[in-house]
Order: structure tokens, then sequence, then C-alpha cells
């Protein structure tokens, strides 16, 4: 990368990073139960709600409990079904069902995709002549939300903790970010009952995806010391329980602890950002419909090799607070090792290490779009051009 690109990226990163210490970071208030959802949305006068949340939640029937608890309490309830990886047609339709319904209250019911599509229908309710392609980016969601309850079902996305809303253009395929402090649940519901019927894949996707969030928010240059404290506390609570939560799913307590862990990664990477990870991740999702958490654990290696020494030492003291090995280890064994733990862990929860999709004369554009949705917003331990982001594609590329 040229001297001025770079210099601009580290002072924008930096100038964020200043002005991060007076911004409104909030944690959402955590509900105990469903009959806690009934208390909130009844002490605000709310009697209809939409819930958002995905075909295989409600085929589980995994939203039937919050249905009749409602149901019992005289609140209407409206549901839409969103796809993975949501699109600005999702949007839409959740949108003229809120509407229709005459809904005043939003609860995203499921992983990540529901709570970004329950986001964006929050953020265009409250600017309805604002088009979703006009909020990407940094704080252009500037008004109150309608009531907002994040209720996750998948320990990964950290989305009940997060400012951010992920949509794919319907038309152009294209994936990108909204960000603003309005789009932080109000309140979140963490019941590990509702992951026990997680098929084994999607609690290996999901928890390799909070892992990368705490990775990503620990080794970034926006770090604080609570958002370190969180990741440490995340990746450890993966590391000792993501194997027992996908070959024994009725494991109530490793279910507990990697909801905890996707929770306290939330925190971390809200205020911390995240980094090259994401940016290729959300890539290829937009191109291909691939899911983010499998996208994110094949990435996650190649990057961390790719930052080389300017992060061994974090990923060091990563390792020795996991317990993968002592002080007596160097600094650069001791992030080899990690990383080792990483590739192990995939293939210990059958994850592949490429992606047949990736076509090569895509390659170019994917790390455009990553390049750019990466520089300068996300303060990366090292800077990377499109050319060596090619690099990292040609890597997971299946050959």
């Amino acid at each position: 990368m040229n001297f001025f690109k770079k210099a601009y990226c580290r002072t924008f990163q930096t100038i964020l990073k200043i002005a991060s210490i007076f911004l409104p970071f909030r944690q959402p208030k955590l509900l105990k139960s469903e009959q806690d959802i009934v208390s909130v949305l009844s002490k605000n006068n709310i009697n209809s709600v939409l819930i958002v949340t995905g075909k295989t939640i409600n085929s589980l029937g995994l939203t039937k409990n919050l249905e009749n608890a409602l149901e019992k309490n005289n609140i209407k309830i409206a549901l839409y079904e969103t796809t993975p990886n949501p699109t600005t047609q999702n949007v839409a339709e959740a949108e003229k069902l809120y509407k229709e319904k005459n809904c005043l209250a939003i609860i995203g019911f499921g992983g990540g995709s529901p709570m970004d599509t329950a986001k964006a229908v929050g953020a265009r309710i409250a600017h309805p002549n604002k088009p979703l392609n006009k909020m990407k980016g940094l704080m252009k969601v500037t008004k109150k939300l309608p009531l907002l309850i994040a209720v996750p079902t998948t320990a990964g996305s950290g989305s009940e903790t997060t400012l951010a809303a992920v949509i794919t253009d319907s038309e152009t395929h294209h994936k990108y970010a909204i960000s603003a402090f309005p789009l932080i649940p109000k309140y979140a519901y963490l019941d590990p009952k509702l992951t026990l019927n997680l098929p084994s894949n999607i609690t290996a996707t999901t928890g390799m995806d909070a892992l990368t969030h705490a990775i990503e928010a620990f080794i970034g240059r926006s770090s604080t010391f609570k958002t370190r404290k969180a990741s440490l506390q995340a990746v450890k609570l993966i590391f000792e329980n993501i194997e027992n939560a996908c070959n024994n799913g009725k494991d109530i307590i490793a279910r507990e602890n990697m909801l905890l862990a996707s929770y306290k990664a939330g925190t971390a990477f809200t205020r911390a950002y995240v980094g090259y990870v994401h940016a290729l991740a959300h890539a290829l999702g937009g191109k291909y419909n691939i899911s983010h958490g499998l996208a994110n654990a094949i990435i996650l290696p190649h990057v961390l090799k790719a930052y080389g020494e300017k992060i061994h030492k974090k990923l060091w003291r990563l390792g020795i607070f996991v317990g993968l090995f002592n002080k007596e280890t160097s600094i650069e064994e001791g992030a080899e090792i990690f990383i080792e733990k990483i590739e192990e862990l995939n293939e210990k929860l059958n994850i592949p290490d490429s992606i047949i999709d990736i076509k090569d004369e895509d390659i170019p554009s994917l790390a455009k779009t990553a390049e750019k949705e990466a520089n300068p917003l996300y303060p990366v331990p090292v800077l990377f051009t499109s050319k060596e982001l090619e690099q990292i594609y040609h890597a997971i590329k299946n050959n």
C-alpha cells in the first residue's frame, strides 16, 4: 500500500478510536424469560409486534413459546421468515408486513440473518424516505428505532449486542453493512434451550464466527482494556465448549457457555471492530451466498498467517490465556500453535479448508469489494491492498 493511502487509513482509524471514547456505546438489557418480553412490551403499551425469524427456526417451532406468551397477553403477532444473507427484498417485505399489521415493535428471533433483517426494518421505519443503500456505512441511521428485542438461537453472530446490520442488495448482490447506535437492540434474551436442536454444522460455523469476532477484536488496533478482556473470555469459552456443543447438542452447559461467548465477542467487536476476515467473507456471501460463519472459519487462519509477526505477541497472549501452552513457549512458536489450533478445530468440526464456489475470474472484483469495505474503517494490524487480498482468495479456492 502506498504511503499516502496508508497514512489516510491510519489517521482515520486513530480519529475514530479517539472519538469512540465519547460515543454512546451500550449493551442491551438482558431478559430472563418470555414473560419478561411480555412485560417489556406491555409497559410500552405495545399490542402488536413483528417477529423476524428464519425458515429453519420456524420449522423447528422455536418461536412457539414466545408466540403463546404474547397471545395469552393479547399481543398480536406478525411473523416474517427471512433468508440467510438477507437481502433488500427481504427487508422490504418485512417492512410492508410491519406496516400492514400496525406493529409497534420488532423481535429478531434467530441467528445473524433474522437480527440483521429486524434491524434494517427498524431503520426503514425510522427513516421511511431513505433507501437502505443510503444508510450503509457509519452513523447514517440517526433516528430512534421502534422497540427492538433480540432473541439469539445461534451462538455466533453476536448481533444481539451490535450496532451493525449486514444486507445484500437484491439487484447488484453487493453486501454492505449499516452501522449506527440506534441499531443496538434495547433488550436481549439469551436462552440456551433455544439452541439445543441446532444441527452440528450450524453450531460449528456460528461458533467459529464468534471466535473470529473475538480474535479480530483482540488483535485490532482499536481494542480497549474492556474489549480485550471480553475477547479473552470469549476465546476461552469457545475453545472449551464448541466441540461438546457440536458432538452433544443437548449439553445445556456447553450451549449456555457458547451463547455467553457469542455475547462477549459481540460486545468486544462492537467497539473494537473486526478486520479483513470479515471483509473477505462478506464479499463471498454477497457473490455466492456462502454462509458467513463458514466463510469466516475457512478464511481466519489464512489472514492470521498473512498478518505475520505483527500479531504474534497477541496470539501468544491468547494461547496462554486459554491454556494451549505456558509462558516458556516462545512468542513465535506460541502464535503458530494458536493458528494450528484453529485449523485443528475446523478439521474436528468438519469444516472444509477451501471454498469450491470461488471462480478465478471473480477474484479481482471480490478483493476490491473486500478492500473497499475494510479500508479505512477496520483498524487491522497490517494494511493490505486488493492485490494482497486476492492472494488469500486464491489460497482458499478449491484447486
